[in-house]
């Protein structure tokens, strides 16, 4: 898996390299899936009506989009990475390292991670703890963290099916990986003597989670035909395909707008992305288009962008994301503590 991320990331800071080191005419933009359908929305939008060419945009994963960001300030380099997580400090550091000084953050709305699963199944409510101990490595068995022997639901909690256990999820480079080992498996396990109360994170490769890439199409296509399987993705994923699967309830708690705005659907985070701007006055029509990412008519509360899975920020945050935007407010590491 490394080596693929590895050999993919060189081969899409390739493509980005053929570009010549001084400034060109169309905005290059990395990172998130779970961002992707947003952000290609816009760029669609934005070429459409500006006269500026249709930004280039790569599915790389959020760590893949961020190892690109932070390698400089070249030409050669991407203006914006997507992200559906915030920036790690060791990221932060990569990016000062390299001479990436200037970064403006940017929250475009929220985001629920929905566990789904082919719509003619009964519905399910899973807790976090039947979450982790289906995925995780190592899990406690009479006291000790042993190799995960779970193979079907039940075994789990009798409560679940007595189905095999078949998860598709996001990879390694993913964002929404990053977000569910933190809000599912390590607030889990920070409760729970065996991990000597420390947050964990690991996932088993026995199988049974399956990596399945930064596609997520590729998953949906996949539980529509294995009824037995679930699948992780971002909310816009299962609100564009209801027609096919649907989400399983997270302690109780259905994933709809409502309670990911609110915070009340446990599985729930912001989305970003990210601005190089030294590159401003290097791309024509980049303050354009972050201009027009960041307007009502994107990610307002009836914006178009909701029509596709986008959860609105509230008015008071909308307009606090607008400000900081507006004053090129730089990101500082300090901010990346909150």
């Amino acid at each position: 898996m490394k080596k693929f991320l590895t050999l993919a990331l060189v081969a899409a800071f390739m493509t980005m390299s053929t570009v010549a080191a001084h400034a060109r005419d169309q905005i290059r933009i990395v990172g998130s899936s779970t961002v992707y359908p947003f952000a290609s929305y816009v760029a669609e939008e934005f070429g459409a009506t500006t006269g500026n060419p249709t930004p280039i945009i790569e599915s790389t994963g959020s760590g893949g989009g961020h190892k690109l960001f932070s390698a400089g300030v070249d030409m050669n380099t991407p203006d914006i990475t997507n992200s559906s997580r915030r920036m790690k400090t060791s990221e932060f550091d990569k990016n000062m390292a390299a001479g990436v000084k200037n970064i403006t953050e940017i929250v475009i709305g929220y985001d629920g991670i929905a566990i789904a699963f082919n719509k003619t199944n009964p519905d399910i409510n899973f807790t976090r703890k039947d979450l982790t101990l289906a995925v995780a490595a190592e899990v406690p068995v009479n006291g000790k963290l042993v190799a995960n022997p779970y193979k079907k639901w039940n075994e789990i909690n009798p409560a679940l099916p007595a189905k095999p256990i078949l998860v598709y999820g996001p990879p390694t480079s993913s964002g929404t990986r990053d977000a569910f080992e933190e809000l599912v498996m390590e607030k889990v396990t920070k409760k729970m003597a065996e991990y000597g109360n420390k947050g964990y994170g690991k996932i088993r490769q026995d199988g049974i989670y399956v990596p399945a890439g930064e596609n997520d199409n590729l998953i949906v296509q996949k539980l529509s035909k294995d009824k037995d399987a679930f699948g992780i993705f971002g909310y816009s994923f299962l609100e564009e395909n209801a027609d096919r699967i649907k989400g399983a309830s997270v302690d109780g708690v259905d994933p709809v707008p409502a309670n990911i705005s609110s915070g009340k659907y446990p599985v729930s985070r912001s989305l970003f992305f990210y601005v190089k701007l030294a590159h401003l006055d290097k791309v024509p029509g980049l303050e354009k288009f972050v201009d027009m990412f960041l307007s009502e008519q994107m990610i307002g509360t009836n914006g178009l962008l909701k029509t596709i899975g986008l959860i609105p920020l509230p008015d008071a945050d909308r307009d606090a994301v607008r400000a900081r935007w507006s004053k090129r407010q730089n990101l500082t590491k300090a901010d990346l503590a909150h």
